[in-house]
């Protein structure tokens, strides 16, 4: 699948899940407690938040890397772990296994990789009311991945002879390390069945592409060359 119609899948799963979110946030202004007129009084005293400080967990699946993979030559499946401290600190781990089998026409040469990365970050949830059926996230993850790829040319022109030579690199070694920054969104649907959608912005930090230059395909960083700008649609399982 090419890159424009890739984009239009991922415009379109964050359209379904903006129509998904509108319901929950409606309900819950609906089913918001009103509370009665209380008298003035000369000093307002703030109501203190009594709520337990550990919330539970949450475990969810990214939904918008498994149709890449399926649907192009490279992408990966994730899961993540996510910790809710008084509904408004989460702590994140997210794990995945990124991979690719691809013919670049424009090097004319074919790359081949699979390895796991990981992330590790907060969220914080700066929605007015912490405790709603719905969030709003803002957040940043280091991640990094180890990974080995093979490239393969086929009829490449030898520079002095003029013959064509066939080239290959096995198992070269490279690796990655990178920040992002986190935006999301996500809602209760029914009973601990959520959905919710994220937008990253990805910051290389260092990286190590081996010994035959830049390789195509980082895991869970993306394809080289590609802009910034990435983004995942979760189903989330909250306990």
């Amino acid at each position: 699948m090419t890159p424009k119609r890739i984009s239009s899948f991922i415009s379109r799963i964050a359209t379904i899940s903006l129509f998904l979110l509108l319901p929950a946030t409606h309900v819950a202004a609906q089913n918001k407690p009103k509370t009665p007129n209380k008298p003035k009084t000369q000093t307002a005293v703030a109501e203190k938040d009594t709520i337990a400080f550990f919330r539970g967990i949450a475990v969810s699946a990214d939904l918008v890397g498994a149709a890449e993979r399926a649907l192009s030559d490279y992408g990966q499946y994730e899961a993540a772990l996510r910790i809710n401290l008084r509904d408004k600190y989460f702590p994140v781990i997210e794990l995945g296994y990124g991979s690719a089998d691809a013919d670049d026409p424009s090097t004319r040469l074919a790359y081949k990789t699979s390895a796991p990365y990981g992330r590790i970050g907060l969220d914080i949830n700066i929605a007015k009311n912490k405790h709603d059926d719905y969030r709003i996230y803002a957040g940043a993850r280091y991640a990094l991945t180890y990974y080995k790829f093979d490239v393969i040319g086929e009829g490449i022109k030898d520079p002095v002879w003029g013959d064509d030579v066939r080239f290959e690199a096995h198992d070269v070694e490279a690796n990655c390390h990178w920040l992002e920054a986190v935006f999301g969104v996500d809602a209760k649907i029914a009973g601990p069945f959520r959905l919710g959608w994220s937008v990253r912005y990805r910051r290389r930090l260092f990286s190590d592409n081996g010994t035959v230059g830049n390789s195509w395909y980082i895991p869970g960083f993306g394809k080289q060359g590609n802009s910034r700008f990435g983004g995942t649609f979760n189903v989330i399982f909250e306990l």
